[in-house]
């Protein structure tokens, strides 16, 4: 059964609100998002292994102008990473109207323009908007799923992290 798309949405948005000004997914910006959906709304959803790897899959290069409520808002930036200099990407999550929630330095929210005009962290570009994603290809091929604790989301993030890309995790 398809779970309920604007409940999902409502879900995602509160979850992530819930989180303004906490620092714990910094560098994770694609756990953040993929957490407001998967934790808020006990599915599992699927996704590249980084920002710039899902905004390909997802086709977000596709979709411009304002992005929906609930649709993940990708990036391109380019900074180093687990010792890898290549274009990571940044994603948020569309509050709709222009809004988009998303971990940076801590999570904030931002109008999905000026997103571009934020400073990364050293040696990194600005992000330059790549496109979004509709909630519908977001959720295509989720499945229900029991997730850890609330509190272990970011240390579940950031061992995931670790396991895909090596180091110690952060910028």
């Amino acid at each position: 059964m398809e779970p309920d798309q604007r409940t999902c949405v409502d879900n995602a948005i509160a979850w992530a609100r819930n989180r303004l000004g906490t620092t714990s997914s910094t560098s994770r910006c694609l756990a953040f998002v993929e957490d407001a959906y998967e934790r808020s709304n006990r599915l599992e959803v699927f996704a590249g292994d980084f920002a710039a790897e899902s905004a390909e899959l997802y086709a977000a290069r596709d979709n411009t102008g304002v992005p929906p409520a609930g649709a993940f808002v990708f990036y391109d930036t380019t900074g180093t990473l687990f010792g890898r200099r290549r274009n990571w990407g940044h994603v948020g999550l569309s509050l709709g109207d222009g809004p988009v929630v998303h971990a940076w330095d801590r999570v904030r929210i931002d109008p999905y323009v000026e997103v571009q005009s934020l400073t990364g962290p050293p040696g990194w570009d600005s992000p330059a908007f790549a496109g979004w994603t509709p909630v519908t290809r977001t959720l295509q091929g989720c499945r229900p799923k029991d997730w850890p604790t609330e509190e272990d989301a970011a240390v579940e993030a950031e061992r995931m992290q670790r396991d895909r890309f090596g180091g110690e995790g952060g910028v």
